[in-house]
Formats: structure tokens, C-alpha cells, sequence
């Protein structure tokens, strides 16, 4: 291993522009002649537009044009799409409303775009905009999604009766019905999921340009994939041909996967660019992305979970109402099925599973995924589950878990997942070790002389990341294939740049990756480019989210890598006067075996494109090659992350005292990134569990629609973080890499809830537990503990 390669806490190369100002953002990108969309947004959660006056805003300083969903529709652009099909247990396709980029004739949520105003200047855009006269005919709303499906619920869209989107379900019920019946001890829990906005640093943003002569479009957007954008705009929208649009995501702050969908705004500026001849450009502002980014979360659960009389688990059975909102999302319908109830068995043993899933409209922000996707929710079912029913059971939550861990692999899961490699008891032990889990009753009692309550509790987590095999997700009714692309190019000084289908937007790939091919090809790190997030350059690409970089697009590099060095090989083999078998290459440099004959990597790649030297009738000139990587399975990272806490019992005020947290990502690329990524993730998991909550009032209006209401969590609300790793490699790619950025959001909510509620002594509380939450809930169960 070389100082800058695999293994190396290596900083960041591409910080120095971040931090110094020096980032490209969509929205620092100017085109000469632009101009400025403004959206009118529905201030109504669901209404009939009866009619819209834009007259006297047609007359305003600098309006260049202002259009409405009519004028859109008149234009026969297709609706956005949801990409991954989902059916019904009986069988039945999923019920997928028309989501126009702008609602004509009706909307259905608070922020609904309806029209928009481009002008000259966006003061001058927003000025025109409040003359825009519209007539409503407010109808009833449905916010909570546990009456979504009452009877005379409001109805959204006609073609989802009772708001139903779908009724899924996996496992057997009967042999579910039969496992619980013998089931010596049932623990029963009810759960709210909180729904949660994304807020990224940097806010949407989108600029588009249409060029006449070559009929060419160019799109300039916040997205975490640029080429499923190009293919979904072109393809099911069609605003322009694949061939001729160009979409560039460049510096993103932030996405978390709110940034992975496509949205009304970027089709709406490429759609007026060309029909003002003049590039659009569209910035979101904060309150804009609280009532238009795609929400995360919101499930309403009931579970069950049964054991035997050795303690050991019979069976799971959980139903769950998925609320995605009033349009279904890109992504949205995969999230509470396939990426959640298939992580349920979590890493226990577990011989039954049934899980029903129910997945509704309601006049909200739509619901798609949020950084876990689906995970955290499973994880949350499974761990608050395992805590309680150690606690009504009266044994040690650890020992109850090591009493069910899942131990040989691969493992077969009963709702489909396929564990390949793990050691959950390692995880464990190592974070109860560090975290000085023996201390805890000593801790506890000294707490308690200051008048806090303290706890402890544990989440031993799993997830699957790098999603994909494409065959597997496809027959599970993805629209696209999962695999990456790769190209790796050595230019003729040595330098080279590899172009990937992955997209950077915070993950630090310009560093891992360019770790990966210095330690691969014996360069120094700085002679490595990464270039991403632009579908001219780089031909295909599946984006990054799902934790798939490493194990997926760092796979492909390594495909790729693969072609370059045999074909390096067998240039050096006649540069050298040698046998191809007989050339080794290390360290940078090609030798022949068994004599001082060498030549280094930047002279052949010299030679490989001066071609003097070597038949070009068998070897093409160039060094240059590219890969496409599918893999054979999901990866499966897991860990324990420990929560130790106070609670102030006079003001319900939460303190979290100690963290640790123990993570299996397979092969680390770079330990300062990982545990980057894991403080991060721990953060936005503490954030749901204490502070944030997208609430809305009965007629849907978002009452948490800025940073005044919605709590973001600050550096005060955490402790020192004790981050360690164990270590089981993934068999299913060549890196034996697992993923670790979502992790921390993962395992952190469970964590929380499990400590807070053995520090109150009651499991009546739902996330957030703001204070007033756990202050009220001891208040409610004073009497029991009392007794």
C-alpha cells in the first residue's frame, strides 16, 4: 500500500475549492441572455383552478412570457413517471396518477406548480407573479395517512379509489399466522415513522439552454444523476431526443436523495428555453424546498414480533401505511416495499415473516428517498422491537440479541435478501467494550444524584447497499438496470482521468477513486483525475445514491483497470523484448520476471501512444479502456451503535452523554472519509429522532415550512463520537466494499428511542421526542411507574 492508496487516510482533494469558494453550482453558472423562471404554487393543499387572470402581470417591467398548466398540456409533454412498478398482492398494478410538470385544472398540494412567469430579472418575475390573478374552489383535504383510506375520505386522483396506490405484501400469512400462534411471548408495538425534509445546503437549482441551430438542448441541474435525468426528460416526457439533450450536474452541496428525482422545475426551464429562444434559469429558495424537495419517511406501523419459550425469535408480522404523498415519485414506491420490508429480518435469525404494506395519497409533499431509503425505517421496526421485548421479557438486550444473531453465511433471509458474509457478535462486542457498556449502572446512579435519568440503548443494525443486480431488481419491477459505468483513460505524460457514472456530491470520490487507481497503477494521486456528472462526457451512468459507489461504480474502475493493465502488459512485452507471461507489473513498474529489464508506467504510456515500437497490426495504439460492472448481489453492511443519554425529568430536555459506533463496511478506501460519513449519518438519525418533524395541519398546510419551526440538529446536541470498525469482506465485488453512507442514519434513530425510553421507564413516545414529547410522556406514565 502506498501512502495515497487503498487503506490511507488520505484528505480530501476536492475540499480546497469548497472550501476556499471555488465550487461550480448550478446556480453559479450564467448564460448570456438568460433570463428567470418564477413558479406560482398552489397556496391550497387541494383545489380546483377555475380560472387564472395574467393580464395585468402580462404588462409588468421585464416579463418576457407567463404560462400556465394548460399551455404545458397543449404541448403533449408526458407527465413525470414513477420508474420502479409495483403490484398489488391480488396482482394489480400500482394506481399512478398524471403528474404534470404544471397542474392544470386541479392541484393537490400546498406548492403545486400551476404556472410560471420568466422575466428579465427575478425581482421582476416575482413582482409579475403577485398580479396574477387565480380563482380556487378549495375541496376537501387528506393529510394523515392512517385515514388516507377511510370511507368518505377525500378523493385525490380518480384513478387510485380509496387513495390507494397499492396493497403489497411478502411472506407467507398462513405460515406466519401458524409460527405467531406458538409463539410463548408476543411483544406489540405501534409506530409513527416522522416524515422529514431533506434540506441540502445547496437548494435546487436548474438552468436550461436551447440552441436553434443545432437543435440541441442543455440542462445545468442539481441532480445525483444526470443521466437518468437525460434518459426520463427525453424518453417519458419528451421535451427533446436523448441524442440531443445534454445534462450536467456539477458541484452539488448535498442530496441525501432528494436530489435523485426528477422534478417539475428543470422540464418546465428546458421546455421555455426553447419556446423564448433564451436560457432559463431557476433557483429555489428555502421556503420553496421545504413544500417541493421530496419529503422522506412517513409510515404509520403496527408490529408484532413472537418468541419461543427459550427466547428465541418464532416469527414477525408487521402492517404498515406508507404515505407518498399527492404524485408518485421517481423512486417513491420501491422505498416501502423492496428497500424495506426485505431488511426486516434485520441480522436476526428469524424464521416467519409477514409484511403488508399499504401505500397511500394524501395532499402533501411527495414522499421518495431520503438518505437510508426504507432501511431506517425496517431498522427502527426491528430494533425498537428487539429492545422491548428484552424488556418485557426481563433479559439483557444484548444477550437477547446474540441469542438470535444470524451466524453462518451466505444466510437466506424469508423476505428475500441474501446474506452473504458477517459477524455480527464482532460488531457488538467491540462497541460494548468501547463504549464501557459495564460502567453504564455506575453512570446511571450518578445521574440520578443530579436528578437525570439516564439510558442506554443499543441498534445493531443492517442494510443493503449498492442496489442492484440489475436482473434482480428488474424482475422486482425496476425500470433501469442498476450496474455502473466506468472509462479509465491514460493520457501519453502518464496522468489519467477516469470518467464514472457515479456523481460526487459531498461522498469525496475525487479522492477515493483517485486512491484506488494510485494504489492500482503506482502514481501519485495528484496525477489521477475524476470526471462525472455530465452525460457528454461520460456515455451512461446509473448516478450514486443507495451507498453504491464504492461497491458498485469503484468496481467498474476496477474492470476497467483490469483492461488497461493486460493491454499495458502486452505493449511491455515488446517494448521489452520479452514473453507477455513473463511481465510482472508493481509498484508503478512493468518488469520482466527474473532479470533488472524494466520500464515505468509513464514511459509506456509515452510509448503506447507513439506506437514506434510495437506491431500496431496486433496492438491498437492508446491506452484506453472502459467497463460496465453489474454485480452478483446486494452488500450488507451492519454494526451496533450504542446511545447512552440523560433526561432532565423537570423539562423533558434530552442530552446525549456517549456514542459508539461499530460498522462492517468490508474494505475501507479511505478511514477519514468513512467516519466522515458515519458522523454525518449518526447526526441526520439524531436529527429525526429529537428534532425534525414536516407537520402539517388538518388542511394541509405545512406548519414546520421553515428553519423557524422545522429543528435542525446543531454541533451542541452531540457528544464526542467513538467510531470504530470490524471487518468481513463483501464476496460480491472485487473490492469486497459494503457502502457506509447511510449507515449512521440508519442505525441513529433506533439508538435514541431505545435509550430514551429506558431512561422514562415507558415506550409511549414517538419520534421526534422534542422535549415537550418526553416531558408529556413521563408526565402520562407517572402513575404506572408509581406503581
Amino acid at each position: 500500500m502506498t501512502a495515497t492508496g487503498i487503506g490511507a487516510p488520505v484528505r480530501r482533494k476536492e475540499d480546497q475549492r469548497f472550501i476556499t469558494g471555488k465550487g461550480h453550482y448550478t446556480d453559479d453558472h450564467a448564460r448570456p441572455g438568460q433570463v428567470y423562471a418564477y413558479f406560482l404554487r398552489s397556496p391550497h393543499a387541494h383545489a380546483r383552478i377555475r380560472k387564472i387572470d395574467t393580464t395585468q402581470a402580462q404588462s409588468m417591467p421585464g416579463v418576457v412570457a407567463i404560462w400556465t398548466g394548460q399551455e404545458f398540456a397543449a404541448d403533449k409533454l408526458g407527465p413525470l413517471i414513477c420508474g420502479w412498478m409495483i403490484n398489488s398482492k391480488d396482482g394489480s398494478p400500482m394506481k399512478m396518477a398524471p403528474h404534470p410538470a404544471l397542474a392544470a385544472g386541479k392541484v393537490s398540494h400546498v406548492g403545486d406548480a400551476y404556472a410560471v412567469v420568466i422575466a428579465e430579472t427575478l425581482a421582476q418575475a416575482k413582482d409579475a407573479a403577485e398580479k396574477v390573478v387565480t380563482d380556487f374552489e378549495v375541496l376537501p383535504a387528506v393529510i394523515d395517512p392512517a385515514q388516507a383510506q377511510a370511507q368518505g375520505a377525500p378523493q385525490i386522483h380518480e384513478v387510485a379509489p380509496n387513495n390507494t396506490i397499492y396493497n403489497w405484501h411478502i411472506g407467507d400469512p398462513a405460515a406466519n399466522d401458524a409460527a405467531m400462534k406458538k409463539a410463548r411471548h408476543i411483544t406489540r408495538l405501534d409506530f409513527i415513522n416522522n416524515r422529514l425534509v431533506p434540506n441540502a445546503l445547496e437548494p435546487r437549482s436548474a438552468l436550461a439552454e436551447f440552441d436553434p441551430g443545432s437543435e440541441h438542448f442543455t440542462l445545468w441541474t442539481t441532480s445525483q444523476n444526470p443521466h437518468v435525468a437525460r434518459l426520463v426528460i427525453s424518453a417519458f416526457i419528451g421535451v427533446a431526443p436523448e441524442h440531443k439533450l445534454r445534462v450536467i450536474a456539477p458541484d452539488v452541496g448535498g442530496g441525501f436523495g432528494s436530489k435523485i428525482f426528477i422534478y417539475p422545475e428543470e422540464v418546465v426551464c428546458l421546455w421555455a428555453a426553447k419556446k423564448v429562444a433564451r436560457p432559463v434559469k431557476w433557483t429555489a429558495d428555502r421556503s420553496e424546498a421545504f413544500i417541493t424537495d421530496a419529503h422522506g419517511r412517513d409510515h404509520v406501523t403496527h408490529a408484532e414480533l413472537g418468541f419461543d419459550e427459550n427466547n428465541k425469535i418464532v416469527g414477525m408480522r408487521v402492517k404498515t401505511i406508507a404515505n407518498l404523498g399527492a404524485y408518485m415519485s421517481t423512486f417513491s414506491s420501491a422505498v416501502p416495499t423492496y428497500l424495506y420490508a426485505t431488511l426486516l429480518s434485520g441480522q436476526y435469525d428469524i424464521p416467519s415473516i409477514y409484511c403488508e404494506v399499504d401505500s397511500v395519497y394524501t395532499n402533501t409533499v411527495p414522499v421518495d428517498a431520503y438518505r437510508g431509503a426504507g432501511r431506517p425505517e425496517a431498522t427502527f421496526v426491528v430494533e425498537r422491537l428487539i429492545e422491548v421485548s428484552a424488556r418485557e421479557l426481563g433479559v439483557d438486550p444484548a444477550e437477547l440479541r446474540r441469542k438470535n444473531f444470524v451466524r453462518n453465511f451466505p444466510y437466506q433471509t424469508v423476505v428475500a435478501s441474501l446474506y452473504d458474509a458477517g459477524d455480527y457478535d464482532a460488531s457488538l462486542a467491540k462497541a460494548m467494550e468501547i463504549h464501557d457498556v459495564k460502567g453504564f449502572k455506575q453512570r446511571k446512579r450518578e445521574s440520578a444524584k443530579r436528578g437525570k435519568l439516564r439510558g442506554i440503548g443499543y441498534s445493531t443494525y443492517i442494510e443493503a447497499c449498492g442496489i442492484a443486480p440489475s436482473a434482480v431488481v428488474g424482475s422486482l419491477g425496476a425500470g433501469v438496470g442498476l450496474w455502473e459505468s466506468a472509462e479509465v483513460r491514460v493520457n501519453p505524460t502518464g496522468s489519467v482521468e477516469i470518467l464514472t457514472g457515479c456523481h460526487q456530491h459531498g461522498q469525496g470520490h475525487e479522492t477515493t477513486f483517485a486512491q484506488l487507481v494510485s494504489d492500482r497503477l503506482g502514481i501519485p494521486i495528484d496525477n489521477v483525475t475524476v470526471v462525472h456528472g455530465d452525460t457528454d462526457k461520460v456515455q451512461f451512468g446509473m448516478g450514486t445514491y443507495g451507498s453504491r459507489s464504492g461497491a458498485v461504480g469503484m468496481s467498474a474502475i476496477v474492470k476497467a483497470l483490469d483492461k488497461v493493465e493486460a493491454k499495458a502488459k502486452k505493449i511491455a512485452a515488446h517494448l521489452l523484448e520479452a514473453a507477455e507471461g513473463d511481465i510482472e507489473f508493481k509498484d508503478g513498474k512493468f518488469s520482466v520476471a527474473g532479470t533488472d529489464k524494466s520500464i515505468g508506467f509513464g514511459d509506456l504510456a509515452l510509448q503506447a501512444y507513439v506506437g514506434h515500437k510495437f506491431p500496431t497490426s496486433e496492438i491498437e495504439p492508446g491506452l484506453k479502456e472502459g467497463a460496465f460492472y453489474d454485480p452478483t448481489n446486494f452488500t450488507f453492511p451492519a454494526g451496533c451503535h450504542i446511545c447512552e443519554l440523560e433526561v432532565d425529568p423537570d423539562t423533558g430536555a434530552v442530552t446525549i452523554d456517549k456514542w459508539t459506533a461499530v460498522d462492517d463496511f468490508g474494505t475501507v478506501i479511505n478511514p477519514m472519509i468513512v467516519e466522515g460519513q458515519v458522523h454525518g449519518g449518526i447526526a441526520q438519525g439524531v436529527g429525526q429522532a429529537l428534532l425534525e418533524h414536516a407537520v402539517y395541519d388538518k388542511d394541509g398546510q405545512l406548519m414546520s415550512g421553515s428553519f423557524m419551526d422545522y429543528a435542525m440538529p446543531r454541533a451542541w446536541n452531540f457528544p464526542t463520537f467513538k467510531v470504530d470498525v470490524t471487518k468481513t469482506e463483501c464476496p460480491s465485488n472485487p473490492l469486497g466494499i459494503k457502502g457506509c453512507g447511510e449507515a449512521g442514519a440508519i442505525a441513529a434513530p433506533a439508538a435514541v428511542m431505545n435509550a430514551i425510553t429506558n431512561a422514562i421507564g415507558t415506550e409511549q413516545i414517538d419520534m421526534p421526542a422534542t422535549p415537550a414529547a418526553v416531558w408529556r410522556a413521563l408526565k402520562q406514565s407517572a402513575p404506572a411507574r408509581a406503581a
